[in-house]
């Protein structure tokens, strides 16, 4: 791999405005497809395969007029202090607001709170439910805007009003303050890192090169697949990470070989060849990852992940061929100033000879690790594993309105709707009784809805509706809990149980859906995938590891290390969405279960981002033992020349993450703060101190590989090891010059 690699990075270097050229007509028709792309439709999250999911497509099936997941908007009416809503003026008023709504464009239906019963016990609030002929999305701005209007005047009337539901639920936007302050933060690492504002930015115009690609992809594909925002948010954050990333290690170790001596070509092939090819199999795992998220079978989580790894390879194919192009294009200007002054590379401190004597943090450091090996492995372990600990509480949900901000119209309604009429109003249960199979389905009806008042923690229950063949009936069961709460979800549970013996009496199908119901079904789903996908991902690590290390217990250390520094994230999570540690910090107002799909997603894409940094640290270390260093040579050598680079690059991935949770959606955040903390744990505690103490426990049993594992697995050579000898086969024109020195990799 590291031959090819080598030509195609001294082939993109000679043909550089070939290159620079296609990349740039890329990058237009990307523009152009984000620019011009149709909205797409925002599609429900659905989970095939569960019983909520199961009810609604029945739903659609018998009453196809009703939209069992379409839009609606809750208007919620309170008194003034002192006042009812049942009191003249103001039922005047509330009447008159929903009368200017009925008949609009888009409304199917507007209910009555006074017919309706939909008024509280005090007779101090009430609400009407407007229902829409389109989804969220194909609501036109007319008729949200009348929606908006109607509220308006009845606030100017002196009653507080407050709009809850679907209607107006805002797309999330993908650019803001906080993820630009990211990107600054990523800008000033690398000009300190590589000493040069030209270097820093082509790390990040390349990384910006592949966002703008992925972007406009995914716009232009987002109405036939459905992809929503939050799907193109993640491949944003992914490119945007892995792109500055990956550039850099190809641009560092580009000013590696040009200080020993190559030619810019020859650097520039030497270059790919090494740090491309671990870009090239971290890159890999990265999409193996997510792509592997498909297998749990919730198909927006499927998305999500499809869409981060063609963010990822993206960013591995900028990084073999835009990289060495722009490094072509921009010459000596790439070097730092020291560098370009005195004829040779700085290596941003890391590797010039003459500095030998006065070595880095990351050789202090690593020298400071073999000094005190078991101190540092009890102290990053204990730390780590305390930071996990509240990970044993996660729980896992879907979050709605009440986890908005108390500023918005919709958390307010949620709120006035919860004092109202109890705090599971806005978690109603619908319980479909398909009847078609029963002899008689009204008194099989009435037995399903005797069955539910008799269980503890329903609060009431409503209906029945039928359908036109009347086959199927509809029961709303309220629960006199959130729709967050653990006893929400017992309840769920319990009517599951106990209308059984209803269905074998009568041969009815009885289902639980609404979106509570669907919520707690994905909850239970990603919770019973966890482990086993887990596992599959550190079987996954380990095999990968092997054949790069071409040992056992280094990727074992590897993966034990990896499944630390996601237990100290998924902590992390717990203390700030759950305890509501620190989450003021960050906008946070209201704490609840940690959204379920989150650990799984963090999960597929840490594994990839820690392999990441194992490969480009520790294949410097197996170098260097291969050619009859000690394990302590090999390991100062090892961080000598990649600790520096891999924890900027670490810096940079975690500001860029970090920049995201700015963004006030709970998807968002919970992403953020997951993936910044994970990879701010594995690339500094596991990477760089409790990886390096085993290593100097371990000796030279670390690299230990039995024979008959040795003639199994593939020979990849991440370390570029054939490039020490003759490249076979180029051409004259392509052969380096036999006059350039050669070096061992590293």
């Amino acid at each position: 791999m590291a031959t090819v690699l080598y030509r195609l990075g001294r082939w993109a270097f000679r043909r550089r405005r070939l290159v620079a050229g296609l990349w740039l007509v890329a990058v237009v028709l990307g523009a152009v497809a984000a620019a011009t792309a149709p909205s797409a439709d925002e599609e429900d999250l659905s989970m095939p395969g569960t019983e909520s999911q199961e009810a609604f497509d029945l739903l659609d099936e018998r009453f196809p007029q009703g939209g069992s997941q379409g839009a609606e908007a809750r208007l919620v009416f309170q008194a003034p202090d002192g006042q009812r809503v049942t009191a003249g003026e103001h039922r005047a008023t509330i009447e008159e607001t929903l009368g200017s709504l009925d008949g609009s464009d888009q409304v199917a239906s507007v209910t009555d709170p006074y017919e309706e019963g939909a008024v509280s016990d005090d007779g101090t609030i009430a609400y009407s439910t407007i229902a829409y002929t389109a989804d969220a999305v194909d609501l036109t701005e007319p008729t949200r805007s009348d929606l908006e209007d109607a509220a308006d005047r009845a606030r100017d009337a002196g009653l507080v009003v407050e709009i809850g539901g679907s209607a107006l639920d805002a797309e999330v936007a993908l650019g803001g303050t906080t993820e630009l302050v990211g990107v600054a933060v990523a800008g000033v690492v690398l000009v300190v890192t590589l000493g040069s504002l030209v270097a820093a930015g082509l790390s990040l115009l390349t990384a910006f090169s592949g966002v703008v690609i992925t972007l406009g992809t995914v716009s232009a594909l987002a109405g036939p697949l459905g992809l929503t925002d939050t799907v193109s948010i993640l491949a944003l954050m992914l490119g945007l990470a892995v792109g500055i990333d990956y550039g850099l290690f190809v641009t560092s170790r580009f000013r590696d070989e040009r200080a020993r001596g190559s030619s810019p070509e020859e650097a520039a092939g030497l270059a790919v060849g090494t740090a491309g090819s671990a870009v090239v199999f971290a890159g890999a795992t990265v999409v193996i990852a997510l792509a592997g998220l498909a297998v749990v079978g919730i198909p927006e989580l499927t998305k999500m992940g499809l869409a981060g790894a063609g963010a990822v390879a993206l960013a591995v194919l900028v990084a073999l061929t835009l990289v060495p192009a722009l490094l072509g294009a921009f010459g000596r200007r790439v070097l730092s100033r020291r560098a370009r002054r005195s004829g040779t590379e700085d290596v941003a401190g890391a590797d010039a000879a003459p500095r030998a004597e006065r070595p880095g943090l990351a050789t202090r450091w690593a020298r400071f690790v073999l000094r005190r090996p078991v101190a540092v492995l009890l102290a990053a372990g204990l730390g780590l594993g305390v930071v996990a600990a509240p990970a044993f509480a996660l729980e896992l949900g879907l979050p709605g309105d009440e986890s908005k901000p108390v500023e918005t119209t919709q958390r307010r309604a949620y709120d006035l709707l919860a004092d109202g009429f109890g705090p599971g109003f806005n978690g109603p249960l619908t319980v479909v009784v398909d009847t078609a199979g029963s002899g008689d389905g009204p008194a099989t009806t009435d037995s399903v809805a005797e069955t539910l008042r008799g269980l503890e923690g329903v609060a009431s229950v409503t209906g029945p509706v039928l359908d036109e063949s009347g086959d199927t009936a509809l029961l709303t069961a309220v629960p006199s809990t959130a729709p967050s709460s653990s006893e929400t979800k017992d309840l769920v549970h319990d009517i599951r149980d106990a209308v059984a013996g209803v269905e074998a009496d009568t041969g009815a199908q009885v289902l639980v859906t609404g979106t509570t119901a669907l919520n707690i079904d994905i909850s239970g789903a990603m919770a019973d995938a966890l482990l086993p996908y887990l596992g599959v991902v550190i079987g996954l690590a380990v095999l990968l590891l092997m054949v790069v290390f071409r040992s056992v217990l280094v990727p074992v250390k590897a993966a034990l290390g990896f499944l630390l520094s996601v237990g100290a994230a998924f902590g992390v999570l717990v203390a700030v969405f759950q305890w509501g540690w620190g989450a003021d910090l960050i906008g946070i107002e209201q704490t609840g279960p940690v959204m379920s799909l989150m650990p799984i997603l963090i999960i597929g894409i840490v594994f990839g981002l820690a392999m990441d940094y194992e490969v480009f640290l520790f294949t410097r270390v197996r170098e260097a033992h291969v050619h009859g260093a000690t394990p302590d040579e090999a390991l100062v050598h090892g961080f000598r020349h990649s600790g520096r680079v891999v924890a900027a690059a670490a810096i940079i991935m975690v500001s860029v993450f970090a920049g995201f949770i700015g963004i006030h959606s709970p998807t968002i955040q919970t992403m953020g703060v997951g993936l910044a903390f994970a990879v701010a744990f594995d690339a500094f505690v596991v990477r760089m101190a409790i990886a390096p103490a085993v290593l100097a426990l371990l000796g030279h049993r670390a690299w230990w590989l039995p024979r008959i594992l040795s003639r199994v697995l593939p020979a990849v050579d991440v370390e570029g090891e054939a490039l020490r000898r003759p490249v076979p086969g180029p051409a004259p024109a392509d052969r380096p010059d036999p006059t350039a020195p050669r070096h061992p990799v590293g």
